[in-house]
């Protein structure tokens, strides 16, 4: 019965010991430490998911401004060439009568 005894005694001190007040304390602080790393790991997340929600605003603002600014720049192409196209036409209407002035 010795030995049995021996066994009953570490096994009510083992759930003594596991089960006292000082043991749920310790408990509480690791669940309390393994949640709040948890938070800190969301935020992080968080905060890198919100950093990349701006750049990708900021990029999409910088294609439409770029776009805004082709269609700008095209339309200032369109007016130069048509007064290139008008300019050449005079050229060419002045050259004709300097040549006929020359002939009189």
């Amino acid at each position: 019965m010795a030995p049995y005894d021996n066994l009953t005694t570490v096994l009510v001190t083992m759930i003594t010991v596991l089960f006292s007040a000082g043991a749920w304390k310790f408990y509480e602080k690791k669940i309390k430490l393994k949640t709040d790393l948890e938070r800190e790991d969301r935020t992080d997340q968080n905060m890198y998911r919100d950093d990349l929600r701006d750049r990708v605003r900021r990029l999409e603002q910088l294609l439409t401004d770029g776009a805004l600014e082709k269609d700008v720049m095209r339309d200032q192409i369109l007016s130069l060439t048509k007064e290139v196209s008008t300019l050449h036409v005079k050229v060419e209407y002045l050259e004709k009568e300097n040549q006929r002035l020359k002939n009189i």
